[in-house]
């Protein structure tokens, strides 16, 4: 799948949408985000993410090519701190603007058979997305 996914705590986040819609740098924004409230953060696997479901769950890795590596705008590939899978608990899809609902209600996708709560937002609108991502998940890191 054309996506990147990152651990946040004990939660996995797809964030899925097309190329230059701001994929990795919303999950790079996010990984920052845990650790300097310092909480565990990883990249699981950017631009491009193997599926499979396991015990019902639908689970994400790296293909062995990318595992490790995060593309950076005008650098390209850098090495990044990652986990070798996770269980995808959210699906975050990047859209057009016109696209995203002000107020939406609960929603999901299924994915190899698996369903999957869905979040539909606005490309490249990192500071938007993160707290909708973060209440969608149930996370307050500062209380």
């Amino acid at each position: 799948m054309h996506a990147t996914a990152v651990v946040l705590g004990d939660r996995c986040v797809l964030v899925a949408g097309s190329s230059g819609s701001g994929k990795t740098a919303l999950a790079l924004a996010l990984v920052e985000k845990f650790r300097g409230a310092g909480r565990f953060a990883r990249l699981v696997s950017d631009d491009q993410v193997f599926l499979s479901v396991h015990y019902g769950r639908l689970l994400c890795h790296a293909p062995q090519a990318i595992s490790g590596l995060a593309e950076v705008r005008g650098v390209g590939p850098v090495p990044v701190e990652h986990e070798a899978a996770a269980a995808v608990d959210l699906l975050v899809r990047l859209v057009p603007a016109t696209e995203v609902e002000r107020l939406p209600g609960q929603d999901s996708e299924t994915i190899l058979g698996c369903m999957i709560n869905r979040l539909l937002l606005a490309e490249r609108e990192i500071s938007m997305a993160t707290p909708a991502i973060l209440a969608r998940l149930g996370i307050t890191l500062f209380a």
